[in-house]
């Protein structure tokens, strides 16, 4: 068993990858998608994986989330419940690109790569870094209210992308994610914790702001993908329903973003000092 952030390709045939232009064309946005994108700050209903890609995600899901794994401390962070009360359980964890091949190979998935290219003006994507996020049933926590960007201002310049993918149905019973439409235009905010209380934002925000803060809800079947802005408001609710709520999460930025830190950007990656390029191991081309 290996650290698998050495493989900057796919190490199965999970998800196979075009060779030619022509073979990315099934995967292309249309503009009437990317002006949804520029207007409200979001793009849901992406189908990203089949049936067959979730069994294997999911299953390896379930050996990663194992604190005894071999390669647990491959894990950039790891959290059983980041939430502090144990009937709210919010799994979330980072790096686990770095153990799973699934999860390694779902960062080079074409129907990923390609959205995220063209939602970033056709640029060159790096990865940045995963999550898990997973509520069980009848005792799922809460993601709070807020902007991705703001827990990400260690790298600049902004531009960013995060997509949301979720393993299983996600639907409002079940905690889906919800966005505030047009919030990727208030600038960026204070960042509240993530998990616990829901509405700690509210009170950095406006009255303008308050008045425009309207929640939709983000229902999607298993395998489809949302993508969003970092600087959108997002979070989601608590989980009782008898079902689970599986989501892995990959954030990327534009190539030739560059760190804005002297700082270790995550745990256990080797500082890359502030002016310097986002590049090397740890944060890979993808196409």
């Amino acid at each position: 068993m290996q650290d698998l952030s050495h493989f900057h390709q796919p190490i199965t045939d999970l998800f196979p990858f075009p060779k030619t232009a022509k073979d990315w064309e099934p995967y292309r946005l249309s503009q009437e998608q990317l002006d949804f994108f520029e207007e409200f700050g979001y793009l849901s209903g992406i189908k990203l994986l089949n049936e067959g890609q979730i069994e294997v995600l999911k299953k390896e899901l379930d050996e990663v989330a194992d604190p005894k794994h071999p390669l647990h401390h491959l894990f950039h962070e790891f959290h059983s419940n980041e939430s502090a009360d144990p009937n709210t359980v919010l799994f979330h964890s980072l790096g686990h690109w770095r153990i799973s091949k699934a999860f390694h190979d779902v960062i080079w998935n074409p129907a990923f790569v390609m959205a995220a290219s063209q939602l970033l003006g056709d640029r060159k994507v790096r990865f940045w870094h995963d999550q898990l996020f997973c509520k069980p049933a009848h005792h799922g926590g809460v993601v709070a209210w807020h902007q991705d960007y703001s827990y990400w201002t260690r790298t600049i310049k902004m531009q960013h992308l995060t997509c949301w993918c979720g393993l299983d149905y996600a639907t409002t019973e079940n905690g889906c994610l919800y966005y505030v439409p047009g919030s990727h235009r208030w600038g960026l905010l204070e960042k509240p914790a993530l998990a616990g209380q829901m509405d700690g934002l509210m009170e950095f925000l406006t009255e303008e702001q308050k008045a425009a803060f309207k929640p939709v809800a983000i229902e999607l079947k298993a395998g489809y993908g949302t993508f969003h802005h970092p600087l959108l408001v997002h979070g989601s609710y608590e989980n009782r329903s008898p079902r689970s709520r599986r989501a892995f999460v990959l954030n990327v930025f534009a190539d030739g973003t560059i760190s804005n830190s002297d700082d270790e950007l995550l745990k256990g990656v080797p500082v890359i000092p502030k002016g310097h390029k986002m590049e090397g191991q740890f944060f890979p081309l993808l196409n």
